[in-house]
């Protein structure tokens, strides 16, 4: 199965696309709402997970790769 993402808004009637697309009758779909309203709220909890997986990621005691970002891969 493939599955794409669309960008779509509610126009106070119904659910309509910002994209093309051809579906075929019957074509199932998964639709996820993202409440102006809870934005702020929602914002800061993934930044606190976002934030709690970096810090398990990247402890204190890691070596610094800074001296690699940036710089081409040897060639060969």
């Amino acid at each position: 199965m493939s599955v794409i993402n669309l960008k779509a808004h509610y126009d106070g009637k119904q659910v309509c696309l910002d994209e093309p697309i051809d579906p075929v009758p019957n074509t199932p779909m998964l639709v996820t709402v993202a409440r102006p309203d809870a934005e702020g709220a929602d914002r800061a909890e993934w930044f606190a997970l976002a934030k709690a997986a970096f810090a398990r990621a990247y402890g204190d005691d890691e070596p610094d790769y800074s001296h690699c970002i940036g710089k081409m891969p040897p060639s060969e």
